[in-house]
């Protein structure tokens, strides 16, 4: 009769392969945003090269590398801050991932690593208004294949169902980039009801007076629901 392993042994097993296995995802994932990091750059030069030479330099695009984890591209009135999560991530039992083939194939291949697209009013860095919101326009989720999918705002053809048969190539790379920048330019900062901003402290007056300092979101006051994420 086999006896139940050991827990020093159940212990060795999961180091020699889980976290091998989260190592591989992270070194995946970390490779992916390097090359989002410089198609950012050749995507606010070659944008900068088309734009017409009478805007005003607040509607050129600047790229910023924040370190290694985190990238800025600023256009018009908007930030788009794209971080790299330094963790792996396993789903929830609910998660429609388990519906997937390749990963009913094997659950490690559900193991993730993720980048965050957010964007942010230009103005609320600019004035270092700490309050500000963002919002969440793209998740894109890589594992230790280099296989992805996206969740995101008008993120189309990247769907859970695909995951395990379409590489995260270059080419898919810009399009995500597209995608969030159109969808960012089309999310409009909308006027606040009137009886959220009825009522102010003088802290708040005394702030804004200083430097803008009025909290300020492209909704505010409007709830911010995923109405635009495509999960198909």
């Amino acid at each position: 009769m086999a006896k139940d392993p050991l827990p020093r042994d159940l212990i060795i097993s999961e180091l020699n392969h889980k976290s091998k296995i989260k190592s591989l995802v992270f070194e995946q994932t970390f490779e992916v945003f390097n090359s989002l990091k410089e198609i950012l750059g050749e995507f606010s030069n070659d944008i900068n090269e088309e734009l017409d030479e009478s805007l005003s330099r607040r509607v050129r695009l600047e790229y910023r590398d924040k370190g290694k984890y985190e990238a800025e591209l600023k256009f018009a009135d908007d930030v788009l801050v794209f971080s790299m999560h330094t963790d792996v991530f396993q789903f929830d039992r609910n998660h429609r991932i388990w519906t997937n083939e390749y990963v009913k194939a094997d659950k490690l291949n559900s193991y993730c690593g993720i980048i965050s697209v957010y964007d942010f009013l230009s103005d609320s860095f600019k004035y270092n208004r700490s309050e500000d919101l963002g919002y969440l326009v793209a998740r894109i989720f890589i594992n230790k294949d280099k296989f992805f999918f996206v969740e995101g705002k008008r993120q189309k053809r990247r769907f859970i169902k695909n995951f395990g048969t379409v590489d995260l190539t270059r080419e898919e790379l810009v399009s995500i980039v597209d995608s969030a920048v159109l969808y960012s330019l089309s999310f409009d900062l909308l006027v606040p009801p009137f009886d959220i901003v009825k009522v102010a402290s003088v802290d708040q007056i005394n702030a804004k007076i200083e430097s803008s300092k009025m909290q300020t979101a492209k909704r505010l006051g409007f709830q911010y629901n995923s109405d635009d994420v495509l999960e198909e």
